[in-house]
């Protein structure tokens, strides 16, 4: 296995790597004209671009051992995909005590539960070379839905922690003050989504029906299936942009009904703390 692996850096890899240069250069490029602007990113950009390629090439070593693996296999590889994006999304809540399993959970449960439907309806093969592309993709969607809801969710409650405070003075119940939040941070999340799927097929034609059309698919059925793909997607980060922020709801008040939810200086909103920051009258 290890000699097929070795044979295939053939001529094919050494232009992959080339083109991965240029595309490098380009990123590179486009960092340095912002950083004209005040806008540093430098350090981020070649951590991600570095992560990027490694992780890519380790996949696509991966997934030529397993290429024809069984449906086991298949769902240890989505299941290690869905811990790395709750590690992910955590990381927008780091301050927040119990975000990674929050996220786990939602990530899990949006993409566990649209792969398995896909898979019941056999809109989705148990063909690992199918099945983990696709639920890849509705992994990630999943995790970027709910690193947008905790991030939107958490600064909406710092700031408008006195509003918050004052409905529960008042004997408001906790779920009815941060009501409105929750709406916003599950719509924040969902918005992407619904973009993505409003411009399907008139502002970007995606790579699974254009890979079905090179491998010689009907471009109509190809086109219906990438719609199915995108709707699930949007299912997918609807079920875990809602569970994350409900777990966040219920994490951000004391069994007293006492807000808890404050985030350190560092991670407060820039108006909440020029607001904190000034003179209160005597």
């Amino acid at each position: 296995m290890i000699a097929e692996l070795l044979n295939s850096l053939n001529g094919d890899i050494v232009m992959g790597l080339a083109q991965a240069a240029g595309a490098i250069a380009l990123c590179a490029a486009v960092v340095l004209l912002c950083g004209r602007f005040a806008v540093h990113v430098e350090r981020e950009t070649a951590i991600s671009v570095a992560r990027g390629l490694v992780q890519m090439v380790f996949v696509g070593m991966v997934l030529a051992v397993l290429l024809h693996g069984n449906l086991l296999e298949g769902a240890l590889i989505l299941l290690a995909m869905t811990f790395a994006a709750a590690v992910t999304a955590s990381r927008r809540a780091r301050d927040i005590k119990g975000s990674l399993p929050l996220s786990f959970y939602a990530i899990a449960a949006g993409a566990g539960i649209v792969i398995a439907g896909m898979l019941a309806t056999r809109a989705l093969t148990s063909d690992i070379a199918v099945l983990v592309p696709v639920g890849s993709m509705i992994i990630a969607n999943a995790m970027n839905a709910c690193a947008q809801s905790i991030e939107r969710f958490r600064a909406d409650i710092i700031a408008y922690v006195g509003q918050i405070e004052a409905g529960l003075t008042l004997g408001a119940d906790p779920a009815v003050t941060v009501a409105p939040y929750v709406q916003s941070a599950v719509y924040a999340s969902l918005l992407p989504r619904l973009d993505m799927l409003k411009s399907l097929g008139l502002v970007w034609i995606p790579g699974v029906m254009a890979g079905m059309m090179v491998s010689g698919a009907s471009p109509v059925y190809a086109g219906i299936y990438q719609f199915v793909i995108v709707a699930m997607i949007l299912a997918a980060s609807g079920i875990a942009g809602l569970i994350v922020t409900l777990l966040m709801r219920a994490h951000a008040f004391s069994a007293a009904a006492q807000l808890t939810l404050r985030p350190g200086e560092q991670h407060q909103p820039p108006l909440y703390r020029l607001a904190q920051s000034m003179p209160r009258a005597s």
